[in-house]
């Protein structure tokens, strides 16, 4: 019986995983070397939609090289060697750091040839990055080709490269038009999508130009093809050792169950928001300090924010909140999840939301607790830890968990970006775990708002980068009728059900409320996560989902 092309992407998937751990394991591998073509062909076969073009033979693949490009160090594409570390002691060293812009890690260029990464956020981060670099080099064994004649030889355009990319180094003028040109010849694309290109990757904070990063690129595969000089990932025997031991994670909900100890508010009732750090605050305090008495006025105050038009608006709900309950804990742990603690009872007004008000007996309004997205698998890592009891002095104190808020970024299935899909469970991508839940949020709850609204299961995937047309497509045609796609779902919900259910850690009646607003389209060309940020179409979901979540726990 044959295969269908969804059952080829899912075995794909899972080779992928299964080598993935093989290597890390090991401790060490050559991208072109046995166990990195295994990693390769199974990306082939897979052929996301992020990577786009990945699967032509001569064409490289900007938009995704963009996407990944922002995810990963910058000067990542000049080094041999790249060692993925667990937090050892660099942060005190003097060698460059570098925090890419879309991925928040600690990166250290020890010199010339070797990078070194920090990965603190559990294997979903370990994954996601070996398919990043995976990518990188299949795109850069294209460069190599494109750059040689059929003796090997290197061609005209790629010698022009080369002289470019030396003027640029030196702060030197070149003609950009003429470079441009040579740089359509290598990639194989068409000189209006190579220049559109080199605009986008210089309007980056994070990458290099594109002629840099393709002429390394290339440079690193023809070292290897002529000279030998082998390319290498590795992973340190201290990353290796810590990886599924929740060392971060524990650090991490320690510190703010001292801080909600100090501050006396352990055994009050808790509401855990995980969120943007900027929504939950700026909706209360926005409401109390500015006087805004509807959800209209607290987004149209969110877009003026946003688009930096009332930047006074900032200063001026965060002076308002830090003089009411807020508190503020920055990550220090190496988790990069920064945490904010918001104690009801020290604020000067009664209503939290418009028309909703807080307890009058201070001992009974509650606190919020509100966590930056966690990436993947780090999700049961954080709240696994934080949702059991306090340790203090020999005496063990659980936590008065009311409910448990998840918003989050997802991919759509059947929608637009900016939309809102509400889960009815979370379905765990190749494996049996399957978790069905009662979300307190329903879909008639966003009514009238003028915004799609869709619900039903969610796939939690092993990682978006990883995901194509065929797999999506069964899991929203067949009989799971999945609505959108997303990394941490199942891992939140299994942390809450094994507190709740097993452990007895907190209130079996705990709420759950689920909501995510669509980044990306993954079935639409032009809709991928690596088509560009949601930007201002991202603020009115995010802010209403916050409203309601607020609106639920509160009421």
């Amino acid at each position: 019986m044959k295969r269908t092309r969804a059952q080829e992407s899912r075995a794909a998937i899972e080779k992928l995983y299964i080598t993935m751990r093989h290597l890390f394991m090991r401790g060490s591998y050559k991208p072109m070397g046995v166990s990195g073509e295994s990693l390769v062909s199974s990306l082939l076969v897979l052929s996301p939609e992020i990577y786009g073009l990945v699967v032509d033979e001569e064409k490289i693949e900007l938009d995704g090289l963009l996407y990944v490009m922002e995810r990963l160090p910058r000067g990542i594409e000049e080094c041999r060697y790249v060692r993925l570390i667990s937090r050892e002691g660099y942060e005190h060293s003097d060698f460059p750091t570098f925090v890419p812009a879309r991925r928040k890690r600690n990166c250290y260029r020890v010199d010339e040839e070797q990078m070194y990464v920090e990965m603190t956020r559990g294997k979903s981060d370990i994954y996601d990055i070996l398919t990043h670099l995976t990518f990188l080099y299949i795109e850069a064994e294209k460069i190599r080709e494109n750059a040689t004649d059929q003796k090997g030889r290197m061609n005209l355009n790629w010698k022009m490269l080369a002289s470019i990319v030396e003027k640029e180094r030196k702060g030197e003028e070149f003609d950009k038009e003429a470079a441009c040109s040579y740089l359509s010849h290598i990639t194989g694309r068409t000189f209006d999508e190579t220049h559109n290109a080199i605009e986008k990757f210089d309007q980056s904070s994070n990458s290099n130009s594109l002629f840099s990063i393709i002429y390394h690129l290339g440079k690193l595969s023809i070292d290897e093809f002529v000279e030998e000089k082998d390319r290498e990932i590795s992973f340190s025997a201290t990353l290796r050792e810590r990886v599924g031991h929740h060392v971060y994670g524990e650090l991490w909900a320690t510190r703010i169950k001292q801080v909600l100890d100090e501050n006396d508010l352990l055994e009050r009732p808790i509401h855990i928001i995980s969120a943007n750090l900027h929504s939950v605050v700026n909706t209360i305090y926005g409401h109390q300090a500015l006087g805004l008495k509807s959800y209209d006025e607290i987004e149209k105050v969110a877009m003026e924010i946003s688009t930096g038009e009332k930047k006074n608006y900032t200063k001026e709900i965060q002076n308002f909140a830090n003089i009411n309950g807020f508190i503020d804990l920055p990550d220090l742990s190496g988790t990069n999840i920064g945490a904010q603690i918001i104690d009801t009872a020290q604020m000067s007004k009664g209503s939290v939301i418009p028309g909703v008000s807080l307890p009058k007996e201070k001992k009974d309004r509650p606190v919020i607790v509100v966590m930056d997205y966690a990436f993947g698998e780090q999700a049961y890592e954080c709240f696994d830890e934080l949702l059991k009891p306090y340790d203090k002095g020999g005496k063990s104190i659980p936590l008065d968990v009311v409910s448990a808020s998840i918003m989050g970024k997802a991919g759509i299935l059947e929608g637009n970006k900016g939309d809102i899909m509400i889960p009815s469970s979370h379905v765990f991508e190749g494996t049996a775990d399957n978790y069905p839940l009662k979300n307190e949020l329903k879909k008639n709850d966003f009514e009238g708002y003028d915004i799609g609204v869709y619900d039903g299961p969610m796939i939690t995937v092993l990682g978006t980068s990883l995901q194509n047309k065929d797999v999506l497509k069964y899991f929203m045609e067949s009989s799971w009728k999945a609505c959108g796609l997303e990394m941490e779902g199942a891992h939140y919900q299994k942390a809450i059900q094994s507190a709740s259910k097993i452990r007895n850690s907190i209130r079996k009646n705990v709420k759950v409320l689920y909501a995510y607003y669509a980044s990306d389209n993954p079935l639409e060309t032009g809709s991928t996560l690596a088509s560009g940020a949601l930007g201002m179409d991202g603020v009115r979901p995010t802010y209403l989902i916050t409203y309601k979540i607020l609106e639920k726990i509160f009421s």
